[in-house]
């Protein structure tokens, strides 16, 4: 039976990438409000296949779901009381922690190379993504997202470190993507969405020119007038020609998306006091 609006389960995601707005979906769709908050490291750059410009336009869609920009604690509040949906906002988990108690925690940042705080005791279950996570020291629930691994951690050992080497697109690596040298003020006028060729100038790091590194079409870009840090993805370009794909989910979003749905599914399962048989 559906939960009365004052009480629906209310979610808070930690980042605004692709890998958090797949599993926004499929949250929304199991009847949770949630709220998608933004980290700025390292920035988004397959932003059609997420929810992060609704920062800017105050909404977003992704497949068949819509998002919306919330700005202050009361909207969040008001919006629980409101049917399912996603919301993207500026606040951070600090901002969030007093609006009510969060049902559902997940870090989905994926931050590689930065130390993941403690979400114990911040939520009724927390969830961590990616590397740096372990339920004997962070979360409740550790899921790995390396390719060829993407699942639940099932004892408490820490999830895979990152090793610097980037997943396959095709027959494309690392190549595809362009990092930022030094940190600065990010420009470019190009769409996602469109045709580039190799050396083709895609925009300026303060000042300087980035080239696109091959043929395709591109699937990423930071937005315009972001300021980045050294050493972060700025650009990436699908090689895939006619099987490229810049919107919507993908195949690794969906996977850890359902990963982490089946983590919620067996953690809640757990929880449920199995009754004697007669």
């Amino acid at each position: 039976m559906p939960q009365p609006n004052d009480q629906r389960p209310f979610a808070v995601i930690l980042g605004t990438n692709e890998i958090a707005s797949a599993i926004g979906i499929q949250l929304v769709r199991a009847g949770y409000c949630v709220v998608l908050s933004h980290d700025p490291d390292p920035p988004v750059i397959r932003r059609k296949m997420a929810f992060h410009d609704a920062l800017f336009t105050e909404t977003a869609q992704v497949e068949d779901v819509a998002a919306e920009r919330v700005d202050d604690g009361m909207q969040v509040y008001q919006a629980l009381r409101t049917p399912a949906r996603v919301f993207v906002t500026w606040l951070g988990l600090l901002d969030l922690l007093p609006v009510r108690q969060i049902d559902l925690l997940i870090d989905a940042r994926l931050q590689k190379h930065r130390v993941t705080p403690d979400l114990r005791r911040l939520a009724r279950l927390s969830i961590g993504l990616g590397p740096g996570f372990s339920s004997d020291f962070n979360c409740d629930v550790a899921v790995e997202t390396r390719p060829g691994k993407i699942g639940l951690v099932a004892d408490r050992r820490w999830t895979d470190a990152a090793d610097g080497v980037a997943s396959s697109l095709g027959e494309a690596g690392a190549e595809r993507f362009v990092y930022s040298q030094f940190a600065g003020r990010w420009h470019t006028p190009v769409e996602i969405g469109t045709r580039v060729y190799k050396d083709l100038v895609l925009g300026h790091l303060s000042g300087v020119p980035l080239l696109a590194p091959r043929d395709g079409i591109l699937r990423g870009i930071a937005r315009d007038g972001s300021e980045v840090p050294a050493g972060v993805k700025l650009l990436e370009v699908d090689p895939r020609g006619r099987h490229a794909q810049w919107t919507g989910t993908d195949d690794r979003g969906r996977a850890i998306a359902t990963a982490t749905t089946a983590a919620i599914r067996l953690h809640t399962a757990r929880r449920i006091p199995q009754r004697n048989p007669a």
